[in-house]
């Protein structure tokens, strides 16, 4: 009789142990007119690499940045509710949004953000090209926002105050627009740009910015921060 009371108490143990162990959440946030599937690939990495993914698409054209922060985090966060560790992995606008939300409101159980080319200082494409008829219309709202003077929103967020590692990309597909963009750039932002003052590390890869969240080596890489804190050194171009 004893031993069967001892078994049940174990097995009530380890359902209670199970339950409390939550595993870290992982928030996805794409960039700028782009959609959750465009990090379809990283959500099932992030799985397998044991974490719980978040990955929610949001109308990064119809809004500006600040409203697009809450919209897109706020739901995300609901979702990570039973984890005891919250990270995000971000897409050049998602990162921004990171920003914007953080400097509104806390997230008690944060840990580790990662940033794949992050217009941090805005980039020169939205200062030379914003003028263009259809500009709004291809980027909306949250495109104009994100230009490189003093009162763009990057710009006007200041420091991190939070762990984040920022990877950022040395390869372009688009001349024109890398025509525009001073020094090293992923055809989007340039690598000075991508920096971000407060951040924790700092990495250069031979990837483009439409397409470095689908390459194996930036997932691995922002997986490994998550775990870590840093990034892995073997397959980096530059360091912070």
């Amino acid at each position: 009789m004893a031993s069967a009371v001892m078994r049940v108490m174990l097995l009530v143990f380890a359902l209670l142990s199970s339950a409390s162990l939550q595993a870290d959440c992982v928030i996805l946030l794409h960039g700028l007119a782009r959609t959750e599937g465009s990090l379809k690939k990283m959500e099932k990495m992030v799985e397998a690499a044991g974490y719980q993914a978040v990955n929610k698409g949001y109308p990064s054209r119809k809004h500006s940045i600040a409203l697009l922060a809450g919209q897109a985090i706020a739901p995300a966060l609901e979702n990570c509710s039973n984890s005891t560790a919250i990270h995000f992995i971000t897409h050049s606008l998602g990162g921004i949004l990171v920003r914007q939300y953080l400097s509104e409101h806390e997230i008690p159980n944060l840990k580790r953000v990662v940033m794949l080319g992050p217009p941090n200082q805005g980039s020169e494409v939205v200062d030379k090209l914003g003028w263009l008829p259809g500009f709004g219309f291809l980027n909306g709202r949250a495109g104009f926002e994100l230009g490189t003077s003093s009162e763009s929103v990057p710009n006007r967020l200041g420091a991190a105050k939070f762990d984040v590692g920022v990877i950022a990309g040395t390869s372009s597909i688009n001349w024109i627009l890398s025509m525009l963009i001073p020094g090293d750039d992923d055809g989007k932002v340039s690598l000075q740009n991508a920096r971000l003052e407060g951040m924790n590390d700092f990495i250069e890869l031979p990837v483009t910015h439409p397409f470095m969240m689908k390459n194996d080596k930036v997932i691995e890489q922002a997986i490994f921060y998550l775990e870590n804190g840093f990034f892995r050194r073997d397959d980096v171009v530059n360091v912070n």
